[in-house]
């Protein structure tokens, strides 16, 4: 990303504006296993009201497979899960009252390319939520709206670029008002232009007071906009704090050496 793309992005996040000490997210003890590979060993987490966490780690250190579980879409071995008052990771959540609470954005768009962007934001909210079609129409519009895309309503995924597709996929889950946002590596399959599109984005519901979780190689941005991080080391919560604190004098050499590298 440019000097000149970062200081368009530039701003202080405010403080969250969800209710202080209410844990949004509760990891606690987790263990995930792929046969007999432990991915996640022990972790747990809290995520407050209205907080940005942004976890942060090399390739393969568990980072998407965590958030992939706080969605339900992976069952843990061990520990407990509890998000926006869903008990998940072991089958216990009902997954349709879940997906209502908690939006996730995955790396690829995942869009369908047969219907239009608005069919692609509606379909939930005529299936799922029982609106009407005009209903779901109007907040196709509001989402689509909040993410500068409004005259791409009945454009189809093909006419879009890579960006225009990510915040299409980010104004899908924000259709249906989630409690809490995951974003796993949104960005990584964007050239910068776009990543700073889709990233703009995400600022924005930052400031909104928005409570996000994502998994990002964004360090900038991390930096600039998350409230909390947390570093992930061999399937571990190595390190975790205030941003500024935890940059600002790293506690072990794993974490030193990763942001002094930028991998």
């Amino acid at each position: 990303m440019s000097r000149d793309d970062q200081q368009t992005l530039a701003g202080t996040r405010p403080a969250p504006t969800g209710a202080p000490d209410t844990a949004v997210i509760k990891v606690r003890d987790v263990e995930k296993l792929f046969g007999q590979l432990k991915v996640l060993d022990g972790v747990s987490l809290d995520v407050m009201a209205g907080q940005m966490v942004a976890i942060i780690g090399r390739s393969g250190s568990g980072k998407s497979t965590l958030l992939r579980c706080m969605n339900g879409l992976e069952d843990i071995q061990g520990g407990d899960i509890t998000i926006c008052g869903h008990n998940v990771g072991r089958g216990k959540s009902n997954r349709a009252d879940l997906r209502r609470d908690v939006g996730m954005v995955f790396q690829s768009y995942n869009l369908f390319p047969h219907l239009t962007v608005e069919r692609n934001i509606t379909l939930a909210l005529t299936l799922v939520k029982k609106k009407s079609k005009a209903e779901a129409r109007q907040r196709a519009e509001q989402v689509l709206a909040q993410v500068g895309l409004a005259e791409k309503i009945d454009a189809y995924p093909e006419q879009l670029s890579g960006g225009q597709q990510q915040r299409v996929a980010i104004a899908r889950s924000l259709a249906l008002s989630p409690q809490v946002m995951l974003f796993d590596e949104v960005t990584s399959a964007l050239d910068p232009e776009l990543t700073v599109e889709v990233l703009r984005v995400m600022e924005d519901l930052a400031r909104g007071g928005m409570t996000m979780v994502l998994v990002t190689h964004e360090m900038a941005f991390a930096q600039r906009v998350a409230d909390q991080v947390v570093f992930m080391h061999k399937g571990k919560v190595w390190e975790s704090g205030p941003t500024k604190e935890l940059f600002a004098a790293p506690k072990t050499a794993e974490f030193a050496q990763f942001i002094g590298t930028g991998l």
